[in-house]
């Protein structure tokens, strides 16, 4: 298997993209915050004590999807053209899924599972104080559409 971030001699670069034309991509991550049902609960009715969870996670979230050459060395800073956040309180958790949107030369995987995981923390520091249990589980790419590779999907059990 070679990978591709790992020249000959086995050291780390960043991956020439120059070369490429750039395609319309598109990335989808989904994952999950497991929360007590007192916090889902207090989701639902909106009486978090630090205020709109989801809108704020959401507004993380996109952000994040924006700061992914600040965060991974050795992903390249492409133009986000699109991002979506979207929440929703389950059962027993907060579900999250995210999807980025490029015209550029590289995809945008790494930015989809970002806004999810960014997201997913946002939900657990604003639900800390009321459920220190709280925690991120199951996330993932779901989906990606665009480049070389073509598409690509699957099902995570979220």
């Amino acid at each position: 298997m070679k990978f591709t971030h790992l020249n000959e001699a086995g050291s780390a670069y960043m991956v020439d993209v120059t070369e490429k034309k750039p395609t319309v991509r598109s990335a989808t991550a989904q994952g999950e915050v497991a929360c007590s049902p007192e916090v889902l609960e207090a989701l639902r009715d909106g009486t978090v004590p630090k205020g709109d969870v989801l809108a704020v996670a959401r507004i993380a979230g996109i952000s994040a999807a924006k700061k992914v050459p600040d965060l991974l060395p050795l992903a390249h800073t492409i133009g986000v053209h699109g991002a979506a956040v979207d929440l929703e309180i389950r059962d027993d958790h907060v579900f999250i899924e995210a999807t980025v949107r490029t015209a550029d030369r590289t995809g945008v995987e790494m930015e989809a599972l970002t806004a999810v995981s960014v997201a997913a923390l946002s939900v657990i520091d604003m639900v800390k104080g009321v459920d220190r249990s709280a925690y991120i589980r199951r996330s993932g790419i779901t989906a990606k559409s665009g480049g070389r590779s073509g598409d690509w999907s699957r099902d995570l059990p979220c």
